[in-house]
């Protein structure tokens, strides 16, 4: 079993490779942009994807990761992990729709509720001890979908007609434009800013460089808040105009 997987501070990746890891102890899992993934995906049958999900929908990286290499999905059986900080609807849906446009069979949806990354919102931000639960229920859940898969049962949520409304009355249709395209949101407050370049390193679109003793960001910003939460300075934000609580998976686990 081969997983994939698009995170941000780490709660898809944890997701993923824990419920890879319970359906084979010798399988791998493999970040999206990975140089061996394409490799690793043309290999195997099938394999578990998993991305957070953003304003009920699919962020705009996956969106064109999926599209950029449609040719080497099609035949593959793909069980699709939806991670997210509220109810998101058809979370795994909007995933699955791509990859049956490329051939993809589409065997089941998990939607997995954890932790919020948005850094810079105070109103999404949950107390610690709330957090951690989050954490020990998603990872029960995913204990549980993995017994039920091994004894042939798939979890299907996301997938059917009625996940597909709720998730388009309840946010796509309203926020679709905050998907549809990347973002010149992200500000850096220069005088925070230490050039340390951490936020360099972690971007997935090379959305920032130093030059000339400045950080310039480019404007093609996927708001995977990755950068925001790693910046040792809090020199970043996007949605607002400071940075309440950064966070990672191993601060709740």
């Amino acid at each position: 079993m081969l997983g994939i997987y698009f995170s941000a501070t780490g709660n898809t990746k944890y997701c993923v490779e824990r419920l890879v890891n319970k359906l084979d102890k010798k399988s791998k899992s493999l970040a999206m942009k990975d140089p061996e993934t394409l490799t690793a995906v043309q290999h195997a049958d099938g394999f578990i994807f998993g991305y957070g999900v953003k304003f009920s929908n699919v962020p705009k990286i996956v969106h064109d990761w999926i599209l950029a290499n449609k040719f080497i999905f099609n035949g593959k059986k793909i069980l699709i992990i939806a991670t997210m900080g509220a109810f998101s609807g058809d979370g795994s849906g909007c995933a699955a729709r791509l990859f049956q446009k490329c051939g993809a069979q589409i065997v089941g949806g998990l939607h997995l509720r954890m932790p919020d990354v948005v850094a810079d919102s105070k109103m999404l931000k949950k107390p610690l001890a709330f957090n951690k639960e989050l954490v020990i229920k998603a990872g029960n859940k995913i204990d549980n979908a993995a017994y039920d898969i091994l004894n042939g049962k798939y979890p299907k949520e996301g997938l059917n007609i009625f996940y597909h409304i709720a998730g388009l009355l309840g946010q796509r249709l309203w926020f679709y434009s905050k998907t549809s395209r990347y973002s010149n949101r992200l500000k850096v407050d220069s005088k925070k800013c230490i050039l340390c370049g951490l936020c360099v390193k972690n971007c997935p679109m090379d959305n920032l460089y130093i030059t000339e003793n400045k950080l310039v960001i480019k404007g093609q910003c996927t708001e995977c808040y990755r950068c925001i939460n790693c910046c040792p300075k809090q020199a970043l934000t996007s949605l607002g105009k400071k940075v309440v609580e950064q966070c990672s998976v191993e601060k709740y686990l």
